[in-house]
């Protein structure tokens, strides 16, 4: 998956490897997501198994995955309809964020569910995230709803023009 997801949007100039991580909270859309860049479509039965091929980590003893390897890019996925654990949330984007293997990432927050009435938009999103308040980091928020794909190609392609600036230009990003 993660070679098809590469070809969509990298073309052979970057020939480093480049390394993504897909987090968020458990129903955030994470696995509809994957499944939809991976196949185009969503189907009922969802293979879990293709989160494995994005993700490079090790779980602690509650479950939780740690990062193992640096990652130059992070998508963090975030349920738009869930207000209620948003605060959850930014925990976890905080303690993500601030982890030694994450310092240079290049962050893109997907604000999913905006198919949704009542939804977070997503600059409340990020705001909440306090995603805003991060220094020396490039970041963005995107709307999208994992169901139909709407956002995704548009956050991809977001961060595939920002790795590929960082590359023309030597940026400190990782690669």
């Amino acid at each position: 998956m993660g070679q098809s997801l590469m070809k969509l949007f990298f073309d052979n100039s970057c020939q480093k490897e480049v390394k993504v991580v897909m987090l968020g909270l458990d129903a955030a859309g994470k696995t509809t997501i994957l499944h939809r860049l991976h196949v185009g479509e969503l189907q009922l039965q969802l293979d879990r198994s293709l989160n494995s091929e994005l993700v490079s980590s090790e779980e602690d003893s509650m479950g939780r995955a740690e990062i193992v390897t640096p990652f130059v890019l992070q998508i963090y996925v975030v349920d738009s309809m869930d207000r209620d654990r948003v605060g959850v949330a930014r925990e976890e984007f905080q303690a993500i964020v601030k982890d030694p293997l994450m310092l240079n990432s290049v962050i893109l927050v997907l604000a999913n569910k905006q198919d949704t009435k009542a939804v977070m938009k997503p600059a409340e999103v990020g705001q909440r995230l306090g995603l805003y308040d991060l220094k020396n980091r490039t970041s963005r928020v995107v709307g999208a709803c994992a169901l139909t794909g709407e956002g995704l190609h548009e956050g991809l392609g977001w961060l595939a023009a920002t790795l590929k600036d960082a590359h023309a230009w030597g940026s400190s990003v990782r690669f």
